[in-house]
């Protein structure tokens, strides 16, 4: 992949995984998926890209090949403006899938974003990642890099959840489809990790974050998104001659009159049923104005997904039980430049503009209602509360009160000196908040106290490699894998040796040095090229066990171990192991998990003492607490970089869950028959993850001889004494 040649200035890297991202004719509405987020990172990338401080800027998504979305998804790099391009990078399976089956293609993606930035000229001074998903993958990225990360929710988990619950679903269910407890631990580790969070209101801080249990407001900054004032404008004069207009008048018996014009995705968080209920039963309204429904494109609705079906299926169902024919249009269609000659239209008519969703994180459609001059009523809940009393150009409702609902339009909409006030308020309002050229000026501003004291990346020790034609390598955890068959470890030792002019043989463990050695030389396994102890918080190098010291200053990040111990001092069900089994970078208990809270549960109590680390349960009895820069994985991959063998060439072989995230993402991946289910249940059934039928040694040679892992490596003729 082709990178851009060095600018002078800043270089920031967007991350937003999920989604359809391209720079032009975004097809918002499309999908949930497919929302007011797609425009806010593409719009955001411009705006930044724009600024004088700013030389490069790349948008990380995910690269789609799929017969049913556009191909402009499945090219690698597309340039933007100068110096801003969306990038697309391999994650999981080749088609498009909804965010909340893209948990386990994560750390795959993290893993190809590291290795795309490592290609770069240099670094970015910034990783920002934007949404939960995007969350877990910059906490990785910006650990390997040692870069600051920025992370922007956007949406939150625990106001979905709460506003889910409340609608009637079962906890069962909002599970089951919007793997919600996955999200809401990856938000939670984003906020603990980041060292600035930017949200778009102050009600989304007080109000949506401080249900975390990381709430630090101190390191969250509000600066609101701007909107396209070229585009987003009042009425020109030319609008009735668009095709859009003729799209909106057929449906229409009188197509003069005012509009109230709702404009989303047909998500059922939208509450466009409530609206239609309210229109409906109003017959005042009903002869005040018509009502115009844009929720996305669709040919079929058949053949959309089951939750824009079931809004798409009740809105129709609600306009034939009103009897609203000649009332209410809702065009199949509109072009993505359209979407601001409909504001206009509506502005043009006299009309309001009404957002009566459930929850509203932040409102960028007021925004570009307000910069039409077209005035709003919108859902009391989330950013319009912010809005608002900026603008002064409209009145928040109980979005599910449909009788204050028809009292804010009908008073809009029946005072003429109130629509005009209304409208040029929010005209100034916009110009004066909501540009991105003012956003893109303080976004580059609050960066510049994270940027004063650069971290270098960590650099290994001067230590020789010790085959010059290593260019795999196998890493194994000793007590799960290596212990419990003599004779299959006796074999593997002996496959291990024959190879050895091949690949690199590496042990990642939880024990400490003089335990793992000592137990080593006990069942007479060789010495590693590299040793991983402490749960990934050490690492050393043969012949003389080199210890790495620079990995060891990497990991200091936001790690307090007394704090840690402070923390969980009184939980009941844990107990401090000795000294031996602790270090610098390990807490290390004992763990009865009969009378001990869940791991969910302490890492709620670490959150809440804003310490971000991460914890590791293994054997059901042993609880390990390191800095969130370190773990077997985050080592692995280090060891990856520095001794330039690809991921896709290391097998890594676990069986309990210290070994989770050294088995996840782009290497290859072995999981021995006798391995701790319960740690392990979340780990996917994929092409990269070989779960062998048999235990301890036997199964990681069966897993060898599964991946052809030791055929493919071949040794030069004549370098074989090298």
């Amino acid at each position: 992949m082709t990178q851009q040649a060095p600018r002078q200035g800043l270089y920031l890297a967007l991350i937003s995984v999920h989604g359809l991202i391209r720079a032009r004719d975004l097809e918002l509405g499309r999908d949930p998926d497919t929302g007011g987020q797609i425009r806010y990172v593409v719009e955001l990338a411009q705006a930044l890209g724009r600024q004088p401080e700013v030389a490069r800027v790349d948008l990380l998504t995910r690269r789609i090949v799929d017969s049913a979305v556009s191909a402009d998804y499945a090219q690698p790099l597309e340039p933007v403006d100068d110096g801003v391009t969306i990038v697309r990078l391999d994650a999981g399976p080749d088609g498009y899938i909804r965010k909340e089956e893209l948990w386990d293609c994560l750390d795959a993606f993290a893993d190809n974003v590291v290795q795309y930035l490592k290609a770069a000229e240099r670094p970015p001074d910034i990783i920002h990642s934007h949404y939960a998903d995007a969350g877990y993958v910059g906490i990785r990225v910006a650990a390997w890099l040692a870069r600051p990360q920025v992370h922007t929710g956007h949406s939150l988990g625990r106001v979905k959840r709460r506003r889910l619950l409340a609608a009637g679903l079962k906890t069962a269910d909002v599970e089951q489809q919007y793997n919600m407890s996955r999200r809401i631990d990856a938000e939670e580790s984003a906020l603990g990790a980041a060292e600035l969070v930017i949200a778009s209101t102050r009600n989304e801080i007080e109000d949506q974050y401080a249900r975390y249990d990381v709430y630090q407001p101190e390191k969250m900054r509000v600066i609101p998104p701007g909107t396209d004032l070229e585009s987003f404008c009042p009425p020109l004069g030319d609008e009735a001659e668009a095709p859009i207009a003729a799209q909106i008048n057929r449906f229409l018996r009188n197509p003069d009159k005012p509009m109230i014009l709702a404009l989303s995705r047909p998500d059922e968080r939208k509450n466009i049923a409530t609206l239609i209920k309210c229109y409906g039963e109003s017959q005042e309204l009903r002869k005040a104005a018509n009502l115009v429904i844009i929720v996305g494109n669709r040919n079929d609705i058949q053949e959309m997904d089951s939750g824009a079906q079931q809004v798409l299926t009740e809105i129709i169902f609600l306009i034939d039980q009103y009897d609203l024919y000649g009332e209410v249009a809702y065009p199949k269609h509109h072009a993505p430049e359209e979407v601001p000659v409909i504001y206009r239209l509506a502005t043009a008519s006299g009309g309001v503009f009404i957002n009566p969703a459930l929850t509203e994180p932040f409102g960028l459609t007021l925004i570009e209602a307000a910069a039409s001059g077209l005035p709003v009523v919108a859902t009391e809940d989330g950013g319009p509360q912010d809005i608002i009393a900026t603008c002064q150009n409209g009145i928040l409702i109980d979005p599910l009160d449909e009788n204050v609902m028809a009292k804010a339009l009908l008073k809009i909409l029946s005072d003429a000196t109130l629509w005009t006030r209304l409208s040029q308020l929010g005209l100034e309002g916009v110009y004066d908040n909501y540009s991105w050229e003012a956003h893109a000026r303080r976004y580059v501003r609050t960066l510049k106290p994270l940027l004063e004291k650069p971290e270098p990346a960590p650099r290994a020790p001067r230590v020789r490699r010790p085959m010059l034609y290593h260019e795999r390598a196998l890493f194994t955890d000793i007590d799960q894998n290596l212990l419990g068959d003599p004779s299959a470890l006796s074999d593997l030792v002996d496959l291990i040796l024959e190879n050895r002019k091949c690949i690199s043989f590496g042990i990642a463990t939880g024990r400490s040095l003089g335990s793992a050695l000592a137990v080593m030389k006990r069942y007479g396994i060789p010495l590693p090229d590299v040793l991983i102890t402490s749960v990934g918080t050490e690492i050393y190098y043969a012949p003389q066990l080199s210890v790495d010291k620079s990995w060891a200053r990497h990991i200091d990040y936001m790690w307090n171990p007394t704090a840690v111990r402070d923390t969980l001092s009184e939980i009941a069900g844990i107990a401090l192991q000795p000294k031996k089994e602790r270090s610098r970078y390990k807490v290390s208990y004992y763990i009865d998990e009969r009378k001990a809270p869940s791991l969910e549960e302490i890492n709620s109590l670490l959150y809440q003492a804003d310490q971000s680390v991460n914890t590791f349960l293994s054997f059901g009895q042993y609880l390990d607490i390191v800095p969130v820069r370190a773990s077997k994985g985050l080592a692995l991959r280090y060891f990856s970089s520095l001794w330039d063998i690809p991921l896709d060439h290391i097998l890594t072989a676990g069986g309990t869950g210290t070994d989770e995230d050294m088995m996840r993402g782009n290497t290859l991946a072995a999981v021995v028959a006798n391995r701790h289910d319960r740690e392990l249940e979340q780990l996917p059934d994929a092409d990269r993850i070989y779960f062998a039928k048999r235990p301890y040694a036997a199964g990681i040679m069966e897993s060898i001889a599964h991946y052809d892992f030791l055929d493919a490596c071949r040794v030069p003729p004549g370098n074989e004494q090298n």
